[in-house]
């Protein structure tokens, strides 16, 4: 993993953090604004745990789960939007950062199962038996 993920995807969440206190407090805001919150930042935490997996497999499940929480985020930024809660402009550069995190987590999933297929031993049922 980049290093500078690291420090991209925290500079994400407290983006997103930001956009979660500037939003009005009525109830809608607040709730879409929770989910956001909730999703957003938990892109950089599953990013991290990936650092620490054991294995190929686990690396790209945990960041799978990181592309996951951005593809919730974007739903909740789109619900701001058509709620019109929070305007198009205001959104315009979180939505881009969204798509640009889901192209390099994309990759890193991928080449991370493309390499725990080369080098770990299938784990499946079956694996080590003669038939």
């Amino acid at each position: 993993m980049p290093q500078d993920l690291k420090v991209r995807t925290r500079n994400f969440a407290l983006r997103v953090i930001r956009l979660y206190d500037a939003l009005p407090k009525n109830g809608s805001a607040q709730v879409i604004g929770k989910q956001v919150l909730r999703s957003g930042t938990g892109v950089g935490a599953n990013c991290r745990e990936a650092l620490r997996a054991r294995s190929k497999l686990e690396y790209a499940a945990k960041m799978n789960i990181g592309l996951m929480e951005l593809e919730e985020t974007l739903y909740w930024l789109e619900l701001l939007e058509a709620a019109q809660i929070v305007p198009h402009a205001k959104l315009a550069d979180l939505d881009s950062e969204v798509r640009e995190l889901t192209a390099i987590f994309v990759t890193l999933v991928k080449q991370a199962r493309a390499a725990a297929r080369k080098t770990e031993p299938h784990q499946g049922v079956g694996a080590g038996s003669d038939f």
